[in-house]
């Protein structure tokens, strides 16, 4: 059995990521951005270059010989928890995460255009988008468009990030193509979110030209959306864990009755539950982390694990946030309702806790009676 507890080098990644962000994504900086989304744009494009251009970050999941960093997805999932503790507005789970291993699952087909474009995601020169609904769970039936003499023609919706991408990632007529968004017959129109640091948006191909990546996209896309679905935990932990630390912090600063308010019995049985929650939605993260990166035969099963516990968490540890804050945690001002929204777009993000837990019972074989 692999050991979960993170090493020496992933504690290092940690440190280094943590600091970064403590210069350049401070909460009064998110904030700003989410009031102002039309004016600061979907993405903090010079916080997303300093993680992959500046660190190599975007690249963890490419092999070396493809340009990246050939790292596992447990330091993809260090990454993730790090951005998730900040929500910051990059998109580092849908191009570095998601696009990437959809990519790697083209590398070596009889199209051969998936390693050109993997290595621009790596050195962070392009954002990749996989053209997906973002609440589509691994197998699950998604939407494609129709290719027609060479070019694509039909509409997607719910697509993350897509606002903010150079290239998208098409499956059209059982195959996937490579979809430059700059280019004349790609219309990226923005829909109003939840989570307005990770935007959605529709997306309209009205012959649009496109480059065959694979022509198995159900492989591709599957594997894109696992990985998705397996390392999304790990970004609900970071949520979590400063939903629990912000709370426990505020409510030994709060008095009331000449006392701290988290001195009070209730709210010390609330926050220990949630305490509880936490700790075993890291265990569930970083098993799937670990199953991925080490390819292991349960990884199917390990992320379906890990979805179909850490989003009612990450939701029930915004909420205890929201409420334990009292009057200013009902306030635009404070940044926890960032919190509670990343919680909630993420619950349904690739697939909702039950259709995790319908996927895990068939996997495990205990289908209800």
């Amino acid at each position: 059995m692999s050991d979960l507890l993170y090493s020496e080098e992933e504690e290092a990644l940690r440190s280094a990521v943590r600091g970064l962000l403590a210069d350049r994504c401070d909460a009064a900086t998110v904030l700003a951005r989410a009031e102002s989304p039309a004016a600061a744009g979907p993405h903090d494009r010079e916080l997303w270059k300093a993680l992959a251009e500046g660190m190599g970050l975007a690249g963890l999941l490419v092999p070396e010989d493809l340009g990246g960093q050939g790292a596992t997805h447990r330091e993809a999932a260090v990454v993730l928890e790090e951005l998730g503790r900040v929500v910051a507005p990059v998109p580092y789970l849908t191009s570095a995460v998601v696009a990437t291993e959809t990519l790697l699952a083209c590398v070596g087909s009889e199209a051969g255009e998936a390693s050109e474009l993997l290595a621009a995601l790596a050195a962070g020169r392009t954002v990749g988008a996989l053209a997906v609904g973002l609440a589509v769970a691994p197998g699950a039936p998604f939407q494609g468009v129709r290719h027609e003499a060479g070019a694509l023609h039909g509409e997607l919706t719910g697509i993350a990030d897509a606002v903010g991408a150079d290239v998208l990632l098409v499956p059209a007529d059982g195959g996937l193509f490579a979809v430059h968004t700059a280019q004349d017959g790609v219309t990226v129109t923005a829909q109003t979110s939840l989570d307005l640091t990770r935007p959605l948006a529709t997306v309209t191909f009205d012959a649009a030209a496109a480059r065959e990546l694979t022509r198995d996209a159900d492989a591709a896309v599957r594997r894109g959306l696992r990985a998705g679905a397996a390392l999304l935990a790990s970004e609900q932990l970071g949520v979590a864990e400063w939903c629990l630390t912000e709370t426990v912090r505020y409510t030994k600063e709060r008095h009331q009755f000449n006392r701290p308010v988290g001195s009070f019995q209730a709210l010390k049985h609330r926050l220990a539950q949630l305490w509880l929650e936490v700790v075993n939605t890291r265990a569930a993260a970083r098993n799937a982390a670990d199953a991925l990166a080490t390819d292991s035969a349960d990884a199917d099963v390990a992320a379906a694990l890990a979805q179909a516990y850490a989003g009612s968490v990450t939701v029930h540890a915004a909420e205890e946030a929201l409420q334990l804050h009292g009057g200013i945690g009902m306030t635009w001002e404070h940044p926890v309702h960032l919190y509670l929204k990343r919680a909630k777009a993420d619950s349904i993000a690739y697939g909702t806790a039950g259709r995790h837990r319908e996927a895990l019972a068939g996997l495990v074989d205990l289908q209800a009676p």
